[in-house]
């Protein structure tokens, strides 16, 4: 293997790693939101073991998806994938300011049912980001697995800062993870 090989080979872990805890931004976000109502700390632990599952089953989702994608696309691949990821950032930025307690917790983080929609809600961008590193990323396990761990841990880190901290706190950090991958679309584009 080349030292520019080993370089590259750093570079995506790099990437992978810095879209992982952007989009675990979302879930600490959500986290916070929910900790500011309350949570027991057994509820911490559920739904966050529920939303590192999601965070590993809809990018695996995605990467299979935007394999496939990438084979049929071929070289138009990393404009889709930079693409995707500017809409999804600017998604995730604008969501971010936007007012009211209905964005935060719709549904009662305490049943199943509730924790499944949360776990999902805040999951489902992990599919298009999926999709966009599936055209061109070689370690399914590491992204998947870097995923998983970003989005329960950052879960935790919000449920439990939620508890003791005001709520400004999960706007700014969903506005910057939406910076962040609306960054690396623009890197990927240009």
């Amino acid at each position: 293997m080349s030292i520019g090989g080993v370089y590259a080979g750093w570079g995506q872990i790099v990437t992978i790693v810095i879209m992982a805890v952007a989009l675990g931004m979302d879930a600490f976000s959500l986290g916070v939101g929910i900790g500011m109502k309350g949570i027991r700390l057994l509820h911490v632990l559920q739904l966050s073991l529920l939303i590192a599952f999601f965070h590993v089953l809809m990018p695996l989702l995605g990467l299979f998806t935007g394999s496939y994608v990438g084979h049929l696309l071929g070289q138009v691949t990393t404009f889709a994938a930079g693409g995707l990821l500017v809409l999804l950032g600017g998604h995730m930025i604008f969501n971010s300011f936007r007012p009211g307690e209905v964005r935060r917790n719709p549904v009662d983080h305490r049943s199943l049912w509730g924790m499944l929609l949360i776990s999902l809600s805040v999951s489902i961008d992990s599919f298009s980001v999926g999709v966009s590193l599936g055209m061109f990323v070689n370690s399914i396990a590491l992204t998947v697995l870097a995923f998983g761990a970003c989005g329960g841990l950052m879960s935790i880190t919000g449920l439990l800062l939620g508890r003791r901290v005001s709520r400004g706190l999960g706007d700014y950090g969903e506005a910057l993870g939406g910076g962040i991958l609306l960054a690396f679309g623009l890197l990927f584009i240009f």
